[in-house]
């Protein structure tokens, strides 16, 4: 499927001309600089009084400037007949709006579609890994109320905090996003036990936080990380409930004969993944 043509300029100033339509890709926590992930993008365009709609499931390989989007599968389209010129615009300006307030970046460039086949294993290096998400509970409305200078104090020992339970705990700080980061275990015991010590130390700060858990391979390719595994973790975490350390299956699986309890949370289907995970919460 190929971009329609567009003689006129879409919402927001962006250009519609030629063979370009405003794109947008959905973008969650620690994505801007992860590679390897499944995600969800939307292109919108419209001629005369109908509005083309075409939106599905992608995959997003580097980061930056250099990172390349695919569709995973064809993707699906709709046009929507608006009966007038002015009602047509007023649809595509709310559908554009909708997509930048949930998360949405604008994407510029074409979406392939399907993964390109050139075979990157010469620069990548493989291994397998217990990925640990952490992120603070209602961190904008904590900023707000104690102002920048103070919220940066808390932030500062925040972080100290996290770290030393990595130290000791010997995990890996991959990136932090925000109130956000991202950290990697050789066993996942380790990471539990080090999502519970974060948990502890940071509730003397006054503040709460959600982790999730998930073990999986991933690749490193210089100071990039990529990985299905890394995505699914994040959407792990994104389940979580303030205080609440959740782990997949995957994780619960490699503990079995682990003294660490488990409360089974249910079967949950995580945004962009292909397929539904049992999530369980850690009990100690």
């Amino acid at each position: 499927m190929v971009d329609y043509a567009l003689p006129q300029t879409g919402p927001y100033g962006l250009s519609i001309r030629g063979s370009f339509m405003p794109k947008f890709l959905r973008i969650g926590l620690h994505q801007s600089n992860v590679s390897g992930y499944t995600s969800k993008a939307w292109c919108v365009r419209r001629a005369g009084s109908t509005v083309f709609l075409k939106w599905g499931a992608v995959e997003v390989h580097g980061a930056g400037v250099g990172r390349k989007v695919y569709w995973t599968l064809p993707p699906r389209d709709k046009a929507v007949r608006c009966g007038t010129e002015q009602r047509a615009k007023d649809y595509a300006k709310a559908a554009i709006a909708r997509r930048r307030s949930h998360h949405y970046e604008p994407l510029t460039g074409n979406i392939a579609p399907r993964r390109r086949t050139a075979n990157r294993s010469a620069e990548l290096g493989q291994a397998l890994a217990t990925f640990l998400f952490v992120d603070i509970v209602r961190s904008t409305e904590k900023a707000a109320r104690l102002g920048d200078s103070r919220w940066a104090q808390v932030m500062n020992h925040y972080y100290a905090a996290v770290r030393r339970e990595l130290k000791a705990l010997r995990g890996k700080e991959v990136v932090t996003t925000g109130d956000g980061l991202l950290a990697t275990f050789g066993a996942p015991a380790a990471g539990i036990r080090c999502a519970t010590a974060i948990r502890e130390a940071v509730r003397t700060l006054g503040l709460e936080i959600r982790v999730g858990l998930h073990a999986g391979e991933y690749k490193v390719s210089g100071a990039e990380v990529i990985g299905l595994a890394i995505h699914i973790g994040a959407r792990v975490a994104a389940k979580a409930r303030a205080g609440e350390v959740l782990v997949s299956s995957a994780v619960r699986d490699l503990m079995a004969t682990s003294e660490i309890r488990f409360k089974d949370r249910g079967v949950h289907q995580l945004k962009g993944v292909p397929k539904r995970w049992r999530l369980y919460r850690v009990e100690q």
